[in-house]
């Protein structure tokens, strides 16, 4: 159910009703807009990965690009993921600022090595001396009965070392705003694209802006319960709040936008109003971004909550391939009703 960015001051630039109208791009194409201009305007920044010159174009995220740029600055590779990344770090080291595109996360479980091991830890060894500017997209969620090995949601896997930061855009303006935040920053960072948001609309700036990482947005003001959520589950809550709204329950969102760093303060705020707090998250519940959140937030607003704490997530199995068994796999809007109107006396 696609929503617009509210107007947020402080991360969120105020729109014109002209302007809201005819700059709106879908979640796409406000990637491969930003993709676009920060090759334009930054000769260090280049694509790799496999088919990203193909006639897809990764979703269609960098469909022309080649033929602006040319094939030395739109590098297609071969299937060798973590040699792939080897040269993507070196790349970085030397002052380029690579994006590195793996088309499903499993994908990039290959290259964890180069990754965790070596790009996540290179500038604390150099005492800061050698940042490493890597840009990595990899895209989570279901469809097409991908199944197991082609629609995990492995974030929680990659904040658990330090030294890498990990996104997760929820909407069109985050899109273009966080990847361009991504590849200015000197630090590898990891966003996390959610297939089924492709297609949402969503008003986009024409120029070249930065959503801050680690900076979360809230979505929706409420008095009764928190609910903070990630990726395609900001979309599932917003709804689920407008349900709740029917019965009297002001529900209030936050999208986190950024998983390592989170903005604790944010959702330390909103649950010390509220009382009730349900986390929402595209991942598994064990170990998960949902457990870290939980964790935080019952040290610091014990003396606040009203009832426990909620994880939604994906449930303790492999990823099913019928469609059928991914109706009943993934967690919806109605899953976080349900578990609100528990929570409410």
């Amino acid at each position: 159910m696609p929503w617009t960015t509210p107007s947020i001051k402080t991360f969120t630039p105020v729109a014109t009703a002209n302007e809201a109208t005819h700059r709106q791009r879908t979640y796409r194409e406000a990637i491969a807009e930003g993709l676009h201009d920060l090759l334009a305007k930054d000769p260090s920044v280049f694509i790799m990965g496999e088919g990203v010159d193909d006639a897809s174009g990764v979703f269609g995220t960098t469909l022309g690009l080649v033929d602006t740029f040319g094939k030395d600055r739109i590098v297609d590779t071969p299937i060798a993921e973590n040699g792939i990344t080897g040269i993507a770090m070196g790349a970085a080291i030397k002052g380029m600022r690579p994006i590195f595109i793996h088309m499903r996360p499993d994908f990039l479980l290959i290259s964890l090595d180069q990754l965790l091991n070596h790009a996540a830890k290179w500038s604390y060894m150099s005492n800061g001396q050698v940042p490493v500017p890597l840009t990595i997209r990899c895209i989570i969620g279901r469809g097409w009965g991908s199944a197991a090995q082609h629609s995990q949601s492995i974030q929680a896997l990659l904040t658990h070392l330090p030294g890498l930061k990990v996104v997760m855009p929820a909407t069109a303006y985050d899109a273009k705003g966080l990847l361009v935040a991504a590849v200015r920053d000197n630090n590898p960072v990891v966003i996390m694209e959610h297939r089924w948001l492709y297609d949402n609309p969503g008003y986009v700036p024409a120029e070249l802006y930065e959503v801050p990482i680690g900076k979360a947005l809230v979505c929706k003001k409420g008095q009764h319960l928190t609910i903070v959520a990630t990726s395609m589950m900001v979309h599932e809550a917003m709804r689920a709040a407008e349900e709740l709204k029917k019965a009297n329950i002001e529900a209030e969102v936050l999208d986190m936008r950024s998983i390592k760093p989170w903005d604790k303060e944010c959702v330390v705020t909103s649950v010390k109003k509220t009382g009730r707090l349900i986390i929402a998250d595209t991942g598994h519940r064990y170990g998960g971004v949902a457990a870290e959140v939980a964790a935080e937030i019952a040290e610091r607003c014990w003396d606040s909550l009203k009832a426990p704490i909620r994880r939604i997530t994906m449930p303790e199995c492999p990823v099913p391939a019928a469609a059928s068994l991914e109706e009943l796999y993934y967690p919806n809007y109605k899953d976080i009703i349900r578990t609100a109107q528990g929570l409410l006396p």
